[in-house]
């Protein structure tokens, strides 16, 4: 993938998992579950998401390009938020719930939330990517409700209902929402990558 189409895949990506956090806000019973739409449209068509591609990196020069993956994600759900304000739904209200509980949790908290957030990102992403037959997308079809249900934070659908929450918000307190948004990239990136960590461990162990 060439330098300006890594940031195009991650904007379209974005907008993919925009579009499925909008449908979460309209109504999040239905939207649990049709969540799963964004993340089937990630690996179906291979664009780069950023809880997607945290887990498979295979070395030091993959740490810029995942960056690049994570503002492009971010730029892809500002899009989506900007046409989200012409919407008669009550997506603003809901957004605004969201991340007031997030920061009532505060930075630590869901930065340790955000890591099972990772792991179920990675094994559903895994399995999907194989695309066999069809119950490689039954990780996936589970997984997604299974990290909302739980209230487990994905930074890059965070990255959608902050900026719903930002058009529909002039007091803003700017220190704790950046605290907590850094936190929950950095658990997501952990959670990710603790399938790794794990079997690393157990096979020192076994060994």
């Amino acid at each position: 993938m060439t330098n300006y189409q890594l940031p195009i895949s991650a904007f379209f990506a974005g907008i993919l998992i925009a579009i499925a956090g909008w449908g979460f806000l309209a109504n999040p019973e239905l939207g649990m579950f049709l969540f799963c739409v964004g993340l089937i449209g990630v690996v179906k068509y291979r664009v780069k998401l950023y809880t997607g591609t945290a887990g498979f990196l295979t070395g030091w020069g993959d740490v810029l390009p995942l960056l690049v993956i994570l503002l492009g994600n971010i730029v892809g759900c500002m899009a989506v938020a900007a046409v989200s304000l012409y919407s008669p739904l009550a997506l603003p209200e809901a957004a605004i719930g969201i991340i007031d509980a997030r920061l009532r949790v505060g930075w630590l908290g869901t930065g340790l939330l955000a890591i099972g957030c990772g792991l179920l990102m990675s094994f559903a992403v895994d399995f999907a990517r194989r695309n066999r037959d069809l119950s490689d997308w039954l990780p996936l079809l589970f997984a997604v409700p299974a990290f909302i249900l739980c209230g487990f934070p994905h930074c890059v659908a965070d990255a959608f209902y902050c900026c719903v929450y930002l058009f529909n918000t002039t007091d803003i307190p700017w220190g704790a929402l950046l605290a907590y948004y850094v936190s929950i990239v950095f658990g997501n990136f952990i959670g990710c990558n603790l399938y790794r960590i794990c079997t690393l461990s157990t096979i020192h162990l076994n060994s």
